[in-house]
């Protein structure tokens, strides 16, 4: 059984920088799309970055472009998704999640409703930025 646990999160001034990681345990997919989402309180969850196995470009949400930066190391059947968070504002404020899906694609999108093509998700972990 796949499961996701994310760390990394924390308190931090605007401009600081965060890594954010997502430990896979149970990861033997051959084909996936991975992705971080972001839910802030009273607004609806969001995509940040995606990547799948089969294409070779991360996607980035607008409002991150620049700032953050995905990847993932995998050995074996233990992986782990990172999100390096740079130049962070008080509007990235808000609970990250990864999220797997089984799926053959060559590209994926951040897009409203992306969220619903995901199977296996984390519990989430809180970034707060604020002076």
């Amino acid at each position: 059984q796949l499961q996701l646990v994310e760390s990394g999160g924390g308190l931090v001034q605007p401009g600081g920088s965060l890594r954010l990681s997502c430990a896979l345990s149970g990861f033997t997919l051959d084909y996936y799309g991975i992705a971080w989402f972001r839910q802030a309180p009273g607004k609806q969850r969001e995509g940040v970055s995606c990547f799948t196995s089969s294409g070779g470009d991360t996607t980035y949400a607008d409002s991150v472009k620049g700032r953050f930066t995905m990847s993932m190391s995998r050995d074996g059947a233990k992986s782990t998704v990172y999100l390096q968070m740079n130049n962070l504002k008080p509007e990235d404020t808000a609970v990250y999640f990864c999220a797997v899906k089984e799926a053959y694609l060559l590209f994926c999108t951040v897009n409203r409703g992306s969220d619903r093509a995901y199977d296996f998700w984390g519990q989430g972990t809180q970034v707060s930025v604020s002076s």
